[in-house]
């Protein structure tokens, strides 16, 4: 590891996240109220319906004078936030200004790395992985609401938000089937020769079966078929996820950390 391939691990996610609330914030009227801002060497999230830190946070190189231009910007629309930093970009004076304006860390989150390569995808006959299909965003967004824990009440807003990613330029989207029943689903994304491990989970009632290590290695797969030269993912550190992509040969580049307000 160093610094400018650390640089590059956190560009691909921004930019991810980037075209993904670009895409969102394209459906008409902006349903969901999303707002891109940067801040010189940052860039700023914000929606006004999903108040979770995912879609309500700030990456980027943060400068010490935009610190207070960026919670003006979320307190004037009275939402909770997140700092992330990753740890080549650790600035002890940033950090006591925060500690200084109420934040503090809150946690820790893991983001991984790989060449690409050509793999061989395992074969079973009771499981087999394939991409989404146009039609199947209700069914990608069930499967996603049961797999994380939230609610069947979001369905339909999951399935919009994704939807509209669907043929847009580097993404795609898996679906697995367990003797044809639906079990789980991931979606990556490619951009500047880059490939990111954007979404994965696996029904409750399908897991310990080799999903996720299938859809790891099918999108390891397509990364090397479209020339990628790096992979990356993120994922909450020593969980299963963690476990699973250091079993296909990815490799811990930093866990970044997290600061919210008091």
């Amino acid at each position: 590891m160093n610094d400018s391939l650390a640089e590059a691990i956190e560009t691909s996610e921004i930019n991810y996240m980037v075209d993904r609330m670009q895409a969102i914030k394209e459906r008409e009227g902006n349903p969901e109220g999303i707002e891109i801002t940067r801040f010189n060497n940052s860039v700023a999230f914000y929606s006004r319906t999903m108040p979770w830190g995912l879609f309500n946070n700030v990456k980027g190189t943060i400068d010490e004078r935009d610190v207070d231009d960026i919670i003006d910007f979320y307190e004037s629309r009275k939402r909770q936030f997140e700092f992330q930093f990753i740890p080549s970009k650790a600035n002890p004076a940033l950090f006591k200004l925060l500690h200084e304006r109420s934040f503090h860390q809150s946690g820790f989150h893991a983001s991984l790395y790989r060449e690409p390569s050509e793999v061989e995808l395992p074969q079973d006959k009771h499981l087999m992985i394939r991409e989404l299909q146009e039609d199947e965003f209700e069914l990608y967004a069930k499967i996603h609401c049961l797999g994380t824990g939230l609610s069947l009440d979001g369905q339909s807003a999951v399935a919009s938000n994704n939807r509209v990613l669907y043929g847009r330029e580097g993404w795609r989207y898996y679906i697995g089937f367990y003797n044809e029943e639906p079990a789980a689903v991931a979606v990556m994304h490619m951009k500047d020769q880059m490939a990111s491990l954007t979404f994965a989970t696996t029904l409750p009632q399908y897991r310990q079966l080799g999903f996720q290590t299938q859809l790891l290695l099918r999108r390891i797969h397509d990364a090397y078929k479209n020339d990628c030269k790096l992979i990356v993912g993120q994922c909450a550190y020593c969980s299963s996820s963690h476990r699973n992509m250091e079993r296909v040969g990815m490799k811990l580049a930093y866990t970044r950390s997290t600061w919210i307000r008091a």
